[in-house]
C-alpha cells in the first residue's frame, strides 16, 4: 500500500543556485552526502558514480517532503536539452500546493524567479509553472475554498 510521496531527486550542475531556488519554496538543507562506491554503482545503475548528495526538507509539509539534489562529479551527467519541454515523454513537473498563488507569484518573481506560463484556472485552482533549476518545471497551486 503507497502512503504518500517521500522525495523527488534533481539532478543539478549548481548545488547552491539549487538550494537558494528551494529555499524560496520553503526548502532547507538537512544533510549533504558524497556518494559512491559499487553498492550506489549497482542501486543507481550508474557505473563509477560519484556524487554530492543533498537532501532538502519542507519544514512546513505534513508528511514529511524531500527534495533531494545530485550533483554528478563522476561520471559527467547526461544534459536532457529538451527537460523544459512538457510534450516530451518522462518526468513533467512536479507541483506545490499554496495558500495564496498571486502572493506567492509576487514573492517570487521579485526574488527573480521566472514564470513559465500566466495564472490558470483550472479544476477549481489556480495555476502557474515557474521554471526550476536546471530548466525543471514547478508548479504552484491554489485550491478554491
Amino acid at each position: 500500500m503507497i502512503l504518500h510521496i517521500d522525495h523527488v531527486t534533481v539532478v543539478v550542475r549548481d548545488v547552491q543556485k539549487a538550494k537558494a531556488f528551494f529555499a524560496l519554496l520553503g526548502f532547507v538543507e538537512e544533510k549533504s552526502t558524497v556518494i559512491s562506491g559499487s553498492t550506489f554503482a549497482r542501486y543507481m545503475g550508474v557505473e563509477g558514480i560519484e556524487a554530492e548528495h543533498v537532501t532538502l526538507v519542507s519544514k512546513q509539509s505534513t508528511p514529511r517532503f524531500e527534495i533531494q539534489l545530485l550533483r554528478y562529479i563522476k561520471p559527467t551527467h547526461l544534459s536532457d536539452t529538451d527537460v523544459a519541454n512538457l510534450a516530451k515523454l518522462g518526468y513533467n513537473h512536479i507541483c506545490f500546493a499554496v495558500t495564496d498563488l498571486d502572493a506567492e507569484v509576487e514573492r517570487l518573481t521579485n526574488q527573480g524567479v521566472p514564470l513559465r506560463t500566466e495564472v490558470l484556472d483550472f479544476h477549481a485552482r489556480k495555476l502557474v509553472f515557474l521554471s526550476g533549476p536546471e530548466g525543471i518545471t514547478v508548479e504552484l497551486a491554489e485550491w478554491h475554498a
